[in-house]
């Protein structure tokens, strides 16, 4: 929010309490991380770039033994028993279903109990409490603070709020940003990567020592490689407007060669902004603006070249005015997926999407559902292992998850 912005109109107390962390939210982000931290350890999730690749590697290692724990019962009821005496606050002013059902089942998967606010109207805003008393005040009856907001940067002023009452001898807990305004969805980006980690392991139930998928890969694409390193990942739809992209484009930046195509119309609103471009350029990644799956990068169809595909709906709930006239000049059929492009897709090709999905607009139809490379469900599901993945390293009972899965995995 910038203070220009409240020029014309009085400004709220919540735009008021926000501008109390200006200076600090203008900070560049590698600036603030080592504030979101606790003991050199996570503490407040609030950007996609607090994850460094090993940490996404330990959250990816803590899921797959969450996973494993949970099909028998004495995992199970180790996982469940685990934080038991944990309370979290889901406070969810903005619309959500997937996010808000995933962390309550990672919540429940690892016995924490939940409550909720996603009516603010039930909430003593509605008698002129601020956002950050209400946060201050949950953080007296719960242990962490779950939250996600049309307002941006209110899960950023929360976590500093967080800090200073620590420092000041207050009660304070970790706040963590499933969503806050265009800014970020954090956690997205975790299940997201989280799925392309699974996907490029390249394992089938059926290898054996003669023969694997991998190998058969191989054959097709000789450079093929394991891991999310050194690979083409293709982004299409509302870019600009697009937080979950603009998360999983930052995360993406920390493999070594990976080259990112943005597949967006020619448009201010749509197409991908000038700071995540020049976030990205200045880490040395290789990016490409394209305004169809057709346009050719170095002679080759953009279709044939990706290595994974995260598609995207036009969010149309942010059009104003204008929006709508200039997109009515737009063909936006460019940014559906149909068979016939998924026909040319690489055999192995991941193909993501965060949901909704626009069933008036159509970006993948439901025909291509049943295809292997749709990961869009699986994806979703990977939200809840990554999540209780990270409550877990939260709270610090990830090496305890650790011990526990080896203990049993050598008595099955």
């Amino acid at each position: 929010m910038s203070s220009d912005s409240l020029i014309e109109r009085a400004p709220t107390q919540d735009e008021l309490d926000l501008l109390n962390y200006q200076s600090r939210i203008e900070r560049p982000v590698r600036m603030k991380i080592p504030e979101m931290c606790h003991d050199e350890k996570l503490r407040h999730i609030i950007f996609s770039g607090q994850f460094s690749v090993d940490t996404l590697e330990d959250l990816a290692s803590t899921a797959d033994k969450i996973r494993a724990l949970s099909r028998y019962r004495a995992g199970q009821n180790f996982l469940t028993n685990l934080l038991s005496h944990k309370r979290a606050m889901l406070y969810f002013t903005q619309p959500s279903t997937r996010t808000f059902l995933s962390f309550m089942a990672a919540c429940q998967i690892l016995g924490i109990t939940c409550n909720e606010v996603r009516d603010p109207t039930t909430s003593s805003e509605t008698k002129g409490e601020t956002r950050l008393d209400s946060i201050r005040m949950f953080s007296s009856y719960f242990d962490l603070i779950i939250m996600r907001s049309k307002l941006a940067r209110l899960a950023e002023s929360c976590a500093y709020l967080m800090n200073d009452l620590e420092e000041s001898g207050n009660r304070s807990v970790p706040i963590i940003n499933a969503g806050s305004g265009a800014d970020e969805h954090p956690t997205q980006s975790l299940l997201d990567i989280y799925t392309l980690q699974r996907s490029f392991q390249f394992t089938d139930p059926k290898d054996s020592p003669v023969s694997t998928r991998f190998e058969k890969l191989r054959k097709e694409s000789p450079n093929l490689v394991k891991g999310l390193a050194h690979k083409v990942y293709g982004f299409c739809g509302d870019i600009g407007r697009g937080r979950t992209v603009r998360s999983l484009a930052g995360l993406l930046s920390n493999y070594e060669g990976v080259t990112l195509v943005f597949i967006a119309p020619n448009d201010p609103t749509l197409a991908l902004r000038d700071d995540l471009r020049r976030r990205l350029t200045s880490r040395g990644v290789q990016i490409h603006e394209v305004e169809s799956f057709e346009d050719r990068i170095e002679g080759t169809p953009v279709i044939e070249m990706l290595d994974a595909l995260y598609m995207t709906r036009i969010q149309k709930e942010h059009n104003d005015p204008a929006d709508e006239a200039n997109f009515s000049e737009l063909d936006l059929s460019r940014y559906k997926l149909t068979p016939e492009l998924v026909a040319r897709l690489k055999t192995y090709v991941p193909i993501l999407h965060p949901f909704p999905r626009d069933q008036h607009f159509g970006e993948i139809p439901p025909e291509i559902d049943d295809d292997p490379r749709a990961m869009y469900f699986r994806q979703a599901r990977n939200g809840m292992w990554i999540r209780a993945a990270l409550l877990a390293s939260v709270f610090g009972v990830e090496h305890q998850i650790s011990r526990f899965f080896n203990d049993e995995m050598t008595t099955i």
